[in-house]
């Protein structure tokens, strides 16, 4: 492989660090600032977006379920969300436009499922 190439990839490395590093302050400071001006917090999070689709990474797990995939909301439960455990999942409804997301919460069963057997077991 030519060093042009180890260079450039060596650059990508670099700018997806540096994104993912925006990203979380970006959420951060959504966080910190979304009770006194929800408006602004909202607007972390649309940058935060553009930030992650222009460098082509991931949003981190911890922040993905905070923001509405429809209206780029930033989410609080109680607040601006209602959070619900419905059949094995976690219902997520946006209460300014409405959109209801829902994420299987199967593998968190499992865990305390084998965590229980475990502590059975120890006690026989």
């Amino acid at each position: 492989m030519s060093k042009k190439k180890f260079i450039r990839q060596r650059e990508q490395r670099e700018k997806r660090r540096i994104a993912r590093g925006r990203i979380e302050t970006l959420f951060t400071l959504a966080e910190r600032v979304f009770p006194y001006e929800p408006e602004l917090a909202n607007r972390y999070v649309e940058i935060a977006l553009a930030v992650q689709q222009k460098a082509r990474i991931r949003m981190p797990k911890k922040w993905k379920r905070r923001y509405c995939k429809s209206c780029h909301t930033f989410l609080v439960p109680g607040v601006n969300a209602r959070v619900r455990l419905r059949n094995g999942h976690v219902v997520i409804k946006c209460l300014n436009c409405g959109h209801i997301t829902r994420y299987p919460y199967i593998r968190e069963q499992k865990k305390r499922r084998r965590e229980r057997q475990k502590e059975a077991d120890s006690s026989r």
